[in-house]
C-alpha cells in the first residue's frame, strides 16, 4: 500500500493539528514584532522643548501698620485682676473702634498665679492677667493712636509690623508676574540663539506659587509703653516691602 496516498482519518487529523500549531506560532511572532515596534518611541517626531524660569521683583512702600498691644495687671486675687483687665480692656477696645481700625481681634487672654519660694515651699502671692489685641491702621495715624491707647489703659505694646495695602500688593504681584515672564523669555531667546535654534511657540506657562510678602517687624517691648506715657508723641515710620513672583515657560523649538 502506498503510504504517500494514505488519507486515513487519523493522519488527516494529525496534519490539521500540525498546521494549526504552525499558524498559531507565526501569528504570535507577528504580534510580538508589532507590539515591540509600537513601544519603541519615535524620537524624531517627539516635540523638542526648552524649559526656563524667570523671577520678577517689585518694591512698594508700606502704608499700613499692624499693632499688637494689650493690658497687663498684677493683683492679690484672681477676681480683682480679672475685673481690672476687663474694665481697662473695654476702654481700649472702644477707643480702637472709634478710630475705625481694621481687622481688630483678640489675640490672647491669660490669668496665671505668681509664686514665691521659701524653705522649699511654693506659695501663691498674687496673680498676673493679660488681654491682648491686634489691629491695622494707616501708618501716618499709628503713632497718635498708640499714645491714646496707653492713656486709655493699655500697658504693653508687643510689637508693630508694616505692610502694604491689599490693593497695592495685588497690583505689585501683576507687575512682578510680567517682569518674570519677560525674564524667562529673554533667557530662552539667549539659549536658543547660542545653539542656532529658533523659537516656535510657547507650549506651557506656569506661575509658580510664591510666599506672600512678609511684614516688616519692629519689636516694641512693654517698657516702651511706659515711656510713651511721658513722651509727646510716639514716632512710627514705615518702610518698603518686596513682592516677588516666578514664571516658568515651556517653549517648543
Amino acid at each position: 500500500m502506498n503510504r504517500l496516498l494514505d488519507f486515513s482519518p487519523l493522519n488527516t487529523c494529525d496534519r490539521l493539528k500540525t498546521l494549526l500549531l504552525v499558524f498559531g506560532l507565526l501569528s504570535l511572532t507577528s504580534c510580538q514584532a508589532v507590539s515591540s515596534n509600537a513601544q519603541t518611541p519615535n524620537l524624531a517626531s517627539a516635540p523638542r522643548t526648552l524649559t526656563v524660569s524667570g523671577t520678577g521683583d517689585v518694591t512698594i512702600p508700606t502704608t499700613v501698620t499692624q499693632v499688637r498691644l494689650g493690658v497687663e495687671i498684677q493683683g492679690k486675687t484672681a477676681k480683682d485682676v480679672q475685673q481690672q483687665i476687663a474694665k481697662r480692656s473695654q476702654v481700649v477696645v472702644e477707643l480702637l473702634k472709634s478710630r475705625k481700625v481694621e481687622k481688630l481681634e483678640t489675640t490672647g487672654i491669660s490669668l496665671r498665679p505668681n509664686y514665691t519660694y521659701k524653705d522649699g515651699k511654693q506659695t501663691i502671692n498674687g496673680y498676673t492677667g493679660t488681654n491682648t489685641v491686634s489691629f491695622r491702621i494707616d501708618t501716618d495715624k499709628s503713632g497718635t493712636l498708640l499714645d491714646d491707647a496707653i492713656k486709655a489703659g493699655a500697658t504693653r505694646i508687643d510689637g508693630v509690623s508694616f505692610v502694604a495695602s491689599d490693593d497695592a500688593i495685588a497690583q505689585a504681584q501683576q507687575q512682578a508676574i510680567q517682569k518674570a515672564a519677560e525674564e524667562a523669555k529673554k533667557r530662552a531667546d539667549a539659549a536658543l540663539r547660542a545653539l542656532n535654534l529658533s523659537q516656535r511657540e510657547v507650549m506651557g506657562i506656569q506661575i509658580n506659587s510664591a510666599n506672600p510678602p512678609q511684614p516688616l517687624n519692629v519689636a516694641m517691648p512693654m517698657v516702651l509703653a511706659e515711656r510713651a506715657q511721658t513722651a509727646d508723641k510716639t514716632p512710627v515710620v514705615g518702610g518698603e516691602q518686596k513682592v516677588q513672583q516666578s514664571v516658568t515657560l515651556q517653549i517648543r523649538y
